[in-house]
């Protein structure tokens, strides 16, 4: 058995927020860590509040089957804007 210091320190992002209520909040966290980009967590939670969620999976998607990119968080946000100005 772990002692409760080892299971904090094994939490993989300790800089999370921590009052997390609604749904959006916690999908925007979601965003945030599948992207690797845990410095703007809020900007993901308010994409995720104020956009449809069927962008967001698609854009998500999009950037799971980029492997060569440097930065996930700028492939996101370029087919996020792509697939805005489509619809």
């Amino acid at each position: 058995m772990k002692s409760i210091k080892t299971a904090i320190a094994e939490v993989k992002f300790k800089d999370r927020p921590k009052n997390l209520t609604k749904e959006f909040q916690v999908y925007g966290c979601y965003l945030a860590e599948s992207l690797d980009d845990t410095k703007h967590y809020s900007l993901y939670i308010k994409l995720a509040k104020q956009l449809d969620r069927n962008l967001l999976e698609e854009a998500l998607n999009y950037t799971k089957g980029y492997y060569s990119a440097k930065s996930k968080a700028k492939v996101f946000m370029w087919r996020l804007g792509q697939l805005k100005n489509q619809k």
